[in-house]
């Protein structure tokens, strides 16, 4: 394609050519011609429209927009759910359906009235024939796309009945076969003007693409713990260690999206990315970021909100009612929403029937862990443990004391301290420290 006008801020998009060898070819010779913005085209040619998803998956994240010679390749990829990037294709209805029509009237041995085509829907082919004042009746058609053996199978035995002259077909592969069958075939190709056009609507989406991919998005972690825990039962030491433990994870995982972390205050965090970063980072904003490494290290439940906007402060105020709804729901999916406030990714519906599942009973736990180290609690030391000891006083694996000593630290009734980090390899141990003041006088001997 052109390169970049002098003075031209815009950085080059790739539109990834993806079609039969012949077809590929003459785009990537018309992508010469002028286009709205820079661009530069890669060839991803087959030899069987099958093959089209491969390519595609081969072209990867090098290419910012795919440009389809056909609509063939194009559903064959679609229902592969390959196209993670914005897609396009040359059409073949109109006048390239017209040429193919042409050429067949050119040939004394065809009738254009007496045909089988492939692929195109009934109302782009009826269209097209009523422009030019034929007749529809004798006209026989498959719209669905299918492998190239079927749609040959279709020309082939409407031909050998003699209800046809000659097979229309969009499909390279399906023409290959016919003609070695000895079936009367012409391609439907594509017009210069609707390579041209198809290129022009690839750069374009590309462009799109790009400043989509760049849209400033605002991401806010809440730490429940942090913001429920009662000062006179968390020191203040213990507080800001925890704080500068989970600084350190998040500044790590930030990194990974190329994103930037401000504490907002005592309990939560303000995250500035891009939203193909984010996407990235997020399994296309399905998995929430920054959650699992969090719980994994510290032990700790963060609640996130995403939000992106035209503005910086429309993007945090999405982020914050994102937040909002992560809150006050048990659901992973909808944390994130878009410019206009939608979800980006919709809840999944709760089934009506069936009871919610039973929690632990958090106090519980904590007073039975309190009474096996009944001594420290008289004599008013903090009691700390990690999941080993925990899980020998109950009875318990390492495993199923960990997910406990979660639950505690999300009832508000323990706290995770920074890890353990010991100069022995594996796993540092980490440490709770149980806050035995909620049960009561009792079990505290206040």
């Amino acid at each position: 394609m052109t390169g970049p006008r002098t003075g031209a801020v815009t950085p080059d998009l790739t539109i990834g050519v993806v079609g039969p060898h012949d077809l590929v070819e003459r785009v990537m010779l018309m992508g010469h011609g002028p286009t709205p913005v820079p661009s530069r085209l890669v060839a991803a040619a087959y030899r069987d429209e099958q093959e089209a998803a491969d390519k595609v998956m081969r072209l990867g994240s090098g290419v910012d927009v795919c440009l389809f010679a056909s609509p063939v390749p194009y559903d064959f990829a679609r229902k592969a759910g390959v196209l993670t990037m914005p897609a396009t294709y040359v059409p073949l209805n109109g006048a390239a359906l017209q040429g193919a029509l042409l050429r067949a009237a050119l040939d004394e041995r065809f009738d254009p009235a007496k045909v089988s085509i492939d692929v195109l829907a009934r109302g782009e082919v009826e269209e097209a024939y009523g422009e030019i004042g034929l007749a529809v009746d004798q006209v026989h058609l498959r719209e669905e796309v299918a492998g190239p053996g079927t749609l040959a199978a279709f020309h082939e035995r409407l031909w050998r009945r003699g209800v046809t002259s000659v097979a229309l077909t969009c499909v390279h592969a399906t023409a290959e076969r016919m003609e070695l069958a000895g079936v009367p075939t012409l391609r439907i190709r594509p017009t210069g003007a609707a390579i041209r056009s198809a290129l022009q609507t690839a750069a374009l989406l590309g462009a799109h693409h790009r400043l989509e991919e760049s849209q400033l998005v605002v991401v806010l972690v809440d730490v429940p713990t942090l913001r429920e825990s009662p000062r006179r039962v968390t020191p203040r030491y213990w507080r800001e260690e925890l704080k500068l433990a989970l600084h350190r994870v998040l500044l790590q995982e930030a990194h990974r999206m190329n994103a930037a972390v401000w504490p907002l205050d005592d309990h939560s965090y303000l995250v500035t990315a891009t939203r193909g970063s984010v996407a990235s980072g997020t399994e296309g904003f399905r998995t929430p970021p920054f959650v699992e490494r969090v719980r994994e290290e510290l032990g700790l439940a963060v609640e996130v909100g995403i939000g992106m906007g035209r503005t910086a402060q429309e993007a945090e105020a999405h982020a914050r009612a994102a937040l909002a709804r992560s809150q006050t729901s048990q659901r992973s999916q909808g944390f994130a929403l878009d410019r206009d406030g939608r979800a980006l990714v919709p809840a999944p519906r709760i089934p009506s029937r069936g009871a919610p599942p039973v929690k632990p009973k958090g106090l519980e736990i904590l007073a039975r862990l309190a009474d096996r180290l009944g001594d420290q609690v008289e004599a008013g030391a903090p009691l700390i443990v990690d999941a080993e000891n925990a899980g020998k006083m109950l009875g318990v694996t390492s495993r199923t004391a960990r997910r406990l000593l979660r639950t505690l630290v999300e009832e508000g009734l323990a706290w995770p301290l920074p890890p353990n980090r010991t100069p022995q390899p594996g796993r540092p141990r980490q440490l709770y420290r149980l806050i035995v003041e909620k049960l009561g006088p009792a079990k505290t001997g206040s």
